[in-house]
């Protein structure tokens, strides 16, 4: 397992600086964050100089207000307008693909008004329908677009990793596991794990308390033991608030988690 951090984490101007401090705090790689209005396309020519500079870029984290799930079908067809992008860019690049949410802070059934206009046949209909046409681009790409389960107060259509995996419709679809939502939604945490194995293709990584690791009380002993007996040999992408500078503790959780490798 090799680690990376979200670009935003990291201090330096560009992504070559980030890079450098980066891999002198422990880090493999660094996770690119897609933001929409093509935004992300519009930064090819800096991408493909970090990456003839030796910069590590294997995934991107969708990072925009609307998401695939969303209830408004403009919006919707957006959000995968700017994911086809997103993996367009990322396969240029040799990476690995893209992760996205369901929908994020669309609707929760845990807060009021409780009942979604859409029913759950809908909402399965919709997401599936879009994951479709993205792994379908995804697979003429060479990458993947890797579906990302949310806790219960984020999103209302995929809260678990079963979940995400019953949308894994083709060869190019796969799931994310998030460590903070996991603990909050798995019953048992490392047995989600060995139950999506086979359709696991990235972690990112944050504390109980979306700290960095160390700060909660997360067993990374048993979970990252877990992935290491299931063969998971991918990125722990670092996705999380800080306590603290980053200059002092991104190395820090480097040495936390490397302990456990």
């Amino acid at each position: 397992m090799r680690l990376a951090v979200q670009e935003q984490l990291l201090p330096g101007r560009s992504l070559q600086e980030k890079f450098v401090f980066a891999v002198d705090a422990g880090f493999d790689a660094i996770e690119l964050r897609g933001k929409g209005d093509f935004q992300f396309a519009n930064r090819l020519t800096e991408l493909k100089r970090a990456l003839a500079d030796g910069v590590v870029m294997p995934t991107v984290c969708v990072d925009m207000p609307h998401f695939i799930g969303d209830f408004d079908p403009a919006r919707r067809k957006d959000a995968i307008q700017q994911l086809r992008s997103q993996l367009t860019v990322i396969g240029e690049l040799g990476g690995i693909g893209v992760t996205t949410p369901a929908s994020w802070g669309q609707f929760s059934r845990r807060l009021p008004p409780f009942e979604p206009p859409r029913s759950p046949q809908e909402d399965r209909e919709v997401l599936a329908e879009a994951l479709v046409t993205l792994g379908e681009h995804a697979q003429r790409c060479g990458v993947l677009i890797m579906l990302e389960a949310l806790n219960r107060y984020e999103d209302h259509m995929v809260n678990t990793l079963a979940e995400a995996v019953s949308y894994c419709s083709m060869d190019s679809i796969k799931v994310v596991g998030d460590t903070y939502h996991m603990n909050l939604e798995e019953d048992d945490p490392c047995r989600s794990l060995v139950e999506a194995a086979p359709y696991l293709a990235h972690m990112q990584i944050s504390e109980s308390n979306r700290n960095q690791p160390g700060t909660g009380h997360l067993d990374w002993a048993a979970q990252l033991s877990t992935l290491d007996a299931v063969g998971y040999d991918g990125y722990l992408a670092l996705e999380c608030r800080l306590r603290g500078e980053p200059e002092i503790v991104l190395p820090q959780t480097a040495t936390f988690i490397r302990k456990f490798l």
